[in-house]
């Protein structure tokens, strides 16, 4: 799927180069997305570190990378401007244990009901959203307070870095992959900017990442029913959007590697990560697919690339922070847009006139409300709409097939009888015009829930009214026993009837 992804052994040295490369990328990103949320550059680094060194070390996809991220940075802005940065620490905390729950109740698993078109979408989206935030740093605050487009030589050296670097990525691993290509851009450029003394701004310029290491606090929050009130909405929002990009990058890390992740051990990492981020005092996180792919085209494969990162992002907090702020930032969005190029899905214009208009509709849908909205309002509308559309299609399956034995009618069944399916199930038969007897064949067909139930028991219904005899053969033990109007109709069989359960909540 793509393209810049490397097949290397993995090992401690791939790792560790990697997670610094990650490490670099980590800064600017978490610092921007606390700015979104409206909290100190800080609280969005410590949740990097935090985040990223829990889910490295008990997380059940080995080579992603979690921190602070967009997604969840949007849905808090709003918390942290009516009630303040401590109900977010509160927030945060019950989101890790919502996050715990979903894995100890294995509903990772559920991940996997995610159709391809979706996957697709949320891939394209996110690559999409991953560019339009490098734009900003494309933008200057005039001497009024406003932002403005840069312009002029400003521009063409911004530009020109961000082509170095980008070109470095690319033909590097031609030649040597002795070090991430990555890597090597950033530390190239940062040289190039720094001896040539070349005009461009810097990660400083953007922020301080200077601090201490994080300390243990209970969020400052009355323990209250109120409190409560107000961050389990929001918890629910966090926990779930979490876990849904979260189980989607590791379902694309599977694919790229060829392995394996463990979804429910996931989702129990990030639930730690986030309840030990809110105590020391970070705006939670959850995958970030920039920084994973980041990290896997730099060959990083084992917890200790997630590791590296999550401590070398400390080290910079503590210790050098004044050479990380030194990073022109035209090498990190080159490296961004780097990623951008690789984990959009081109295949996307090449396959689209050749899947069905459906599936090319949910792919176009989901990447478009990933960008409008956020992650998990376009999984859901994506999940949604495919589920109509494959109900629609299945209802339309259905069919009879009739014959005559003797005096009475045979009708046999082929296709589900579900929700979606039930008025063409209902007007495939005639009690008005039909012989007395009358014989309707289930070996053939399915009923998949309590309204495959109704219509067969509204069937029943209009037999009995007409006066016909109505005999129902081949349903299943559970069918017999939900049936109401049509429990005396149905037949003992000399054929093994089928088994199988129905989808359904009613026992009478």
């Amino acid at each position: 799927m793509f393209q810049l992804a490397v097949k290397t052994t993995r090992n401690l040295k791939s790792d560790v180069l990697s997670g610094l490369t990650v490490a670099l990328a980590l800064v600017p990103e978490a610092v921007a997305f606390a700015f979104v949320a409206g909290v100190e550059p800080l609280v969005g680094l410590y949740a990097a570190f935090m985040v990223g060194l829990i889910t490295a070390c008990i997380g059940g996809r080995p080579g992603m990378i979690s921190g602070a991220t967009g997604a969840l940075a949007v849905v808090m802005v709003s918390l942290v401007a009516d009630h303040g940065v401590q109900y977010l620490f509160a927030t945060v905390i019950l989101m890790g244990i919502l996050q715990i729950m979903a894995g100890v109740l294995r509903l990772g698993k559920f991940i996997r009901m995610v159709p391809h078109p979706v996957m697709l979408g949320f891939v394209n989206g996110l690559a999409i959203v991953i560019f339009l935030a490098q734009l900003s740093q494309f933008k200057f605050v005039d001497g009024q307070g406003n932002l403005q487009w840069m312009s002029g030589s400003s521009l063409y050296i911004l530009l020109g870095l961000i082509a170095l670097t980008m070109a470095i990525i690319h033909f590097l691993p031609k030649f040597t992959r002795a070090i991430p290509s990555s890597l090597a851009a950033i530390l190239f450029v940062s040289l190039l900017v720094a001896f040539a003394g070349l005009d461009t701004k810097t990660v400083g310029e953007v922020a301080s990442i200077a601090g201490g290491l994080p300390s243990f606090s209970i969020p400052s929050v009355p323990l209250n029913l109120e409190t409560l009130i107000i961050i389990f909405p929001y918890a629910i929002i966090l926990a779930a959007i979490g876990l849904i990009e979260s189980l989607l990058t590791l379902t694309l890390i599977d694919e790229i590697t060829n392995t394996r992740g463990r979804g429910n051990k996931e989702c129990i990492g990030q639930g730690a990560a986030n309840i030990a981020t809110g105590f020391f005092g970070g705006m939670g996180g959850c995958a970030m697919i920039g920084q994973s792919m980041i990290n896997i085209n730099s060959g990083g494969r084992g917890r200790a690339s997630g590791i590296t990162a999550a401590l070398c992002l400390l080290a910079f907090i503590l210790f050098t922070s004044s050479l990380i702020e030194q990073i022109p930032i035209a090498a990190l969005v080159g490296v961004m847009f780097m990623v951008v190029f690789g984990t959009f899905e081109w295949s996307s214009f090449r396959i689209i006139r050749k899947i069905p208009k459906a599936d090319a509709f949910v792919l176009v849908l989901v990447s478009g409300v990933t960008v409008a909205t956020d992650l998990a309002i376009a999984v859901v509308v994506g999940v949604i709409v495919s589920a109509l559309v494959f109900a629609w299609q299945h209802a339309k399956h259905i069919r009879v097939v009739t014959s005559q034995e003797g005096e009475s009618k045979i009708y046999r069944l082929h296709g589900p009888i579900f929700f979606g399916s039930v008025n063409n199930f209902l007007g495939l038969f005639d009690p008005k015009n039909d012989p007395d007897d009358v014989v309707i064949e289930f070996q053939y067909s399915r009923v998949s829930d309590h309204s495959g139930l109704e219509a067969i028991d509204t069937l029943a219904e209009r037999y009995i009214a007409a006066g016909k005899t109505l005999h129902l053969r081949h349903l299943s033990p559970e069918c017999r026993q939900l049936l109401r109007k049509a429990g005396d109709l149905v037949e003992v069989n000399v054929i093994e009837d089928p088994k199988y359960r129905v989808a359904t909540d009613s026992l009478a």
